[in-house]
């Protein structure tokens, strides 16, 4: 344990930052399995909804360094990609 004052804090300040980006992947990963779901039933225009929400998380997880920039782009990329092919199989 910590006996400096501000090594005590910088561990109360990691554990907090910790428990955030934890929620944070967490529901981001909550929001692609619901867009795999509507995928599976079919249901494209609530799937088109969803990835945009994706998109936005995304986007705010890396500007706070939650995760990194590249694989924000590559999740969202991958996505975009499975709804594409949904659509023109569909069309």
């Amino acid at each position: 344990m910590a006996n400096i004052k501000s090594a005590e804090k910088r561990i109360r300040v990691t554990e907090k930052k910790t428990e955030i980006n934890k929620r944070r992947k967490s529901e981001i990963r909550t929001y692609i399995k619901k867009f795999d779901v509507a995928l599976e039933n079919g249901n494209i225009d609530e799937a088109k909804e969803i990835l945009k929400i994706v998109d936005r998380k995304l986007k705010k997880a890396a500007v706070k360094n939650t995760i990194h920039k590249n694989e924000a782009s590559r999740h969202v990329s991958r996505l975009t990609k499975k709804l594409n092919e949904k659509v023109n199989k569909a069309v």
